[in-house]
């Protein structure tokens, strides 16, 4: 009994040292954005005399954090639904349609997971800029599909090759074509793992700072990380409303993080089994 109760403090500890660290600073971002400037001044690690909103509002209306969230809502929406369309799509051909180099094609696409963004971040950015997409809504959303697309066909290809090669041949003898065998079955079948492949897409796009700098460079189409990291200049002598924007952009991840940690572990390791 005492060798299982130490194992388990040998656990216990740093996973308790581990969670400190990681909601200390979300405990002190919030308390720095409900002082005020001259109580940051005073004393920056003593706690806010009152609960006092002013440092948010002020960040929401005059700073412009409501139209930067807005921004990162339409494009990270966008991103996702066409991720998950043309991943859907990708992963059902390259698990159950064979076809003469799907192959080579899934280790093409397997390969493009280790290209660095910054590998091919000019080139799209003349690209971008050849066709006119640079700071616009469109342009932004193919960046993101550019290059969060081999994951996801990844992932939702995992799991698909999981599926009973059976249940497809039987949608096909009962009249089904390739496209409704992929809208009848392989969509419901395939729903735990768009939803897991779904909210990891959405944290990576609404947490990005270099695509979004790339593509987005005027003001009032920046997506809200891109915001949060310009009030740090704007407002260097300002730190609670710097703080409040930094606070606006971590609640929406929070909120992903606390009621769908179950689908985000399931998206980390969908396919990685085969039945």
């Amino acid at each position: 009994m005492s060798g299982t109760r130490l194992t388990r403090w040998v656990v216990a500890i740093p996973m308790a040292a581990l969670a400190l660290a990681t909601i200390y600073p979300l405990v002190f971002t919030t308390n720095v954005a409900m002082k005020t400037r001259r109580e940051y001044v005073l004393d920056r690690f003593s706690l806010a005399d009152s609960l006092s909103w002013d440092n948010i509002v002020k960040a929401w209306t005059s700073v412009g954090m409501s139209r930067y969230f807005l921004n990162s809502v339409i494009v990270v929406a966008c991103s996702v639904a066409l991720l998950l369309l043309l991943g859907s799509m990708a992963g059902f051909a390259l698990a159950r349609l064979r076809f003469r180099g799907s192959s080579t094609l899934f280790l093409a696409i397997l390969a493009a997971l280790f290209i660095p963004f910054q590998v091919i971040m000019v080139p799209l950015a003349r690209i971008m800029a050849d066709t006119g997409l640079v700071d616009t809504y469109p342009g932004l959303i193919l960046a993101y599909v550019a290059q969060f697309l081999p994951f996801t066909i990844f992932l939702l290809t995992s799991y698909y090759s999981t599926v009973p090669p059976e249940i497809v041949d039987a949608a096909r003898i009962d009249g089904n074509t390739v496209y409704g065998v992929y809208w009848r079955i392989m969509l419901p079948i395939g729903a735990p793992a768009l939803l897991s492949v779904g909210v990891l897409n959405a944290l990576f796009c609404w947490n990005d700072v270099l695509i979004s700098l790339l593509m987005m460079p005027s003001a009032e189409n920046r997506t809200l990380m891109v915001g949060v990291t310009s009030l740090r200049g704007q407002y260097s002598d300002d730190i609670p409303t710097f703080a409040s924007g930094v606070l606006i952009a971590a609640i929406p991840v929070l909120v992903v993080y606390l009621f769908l940690q179950r689908q985000i572990a399931d998206g980390v390791t969908a396919g990685s089994t085969k039945g």
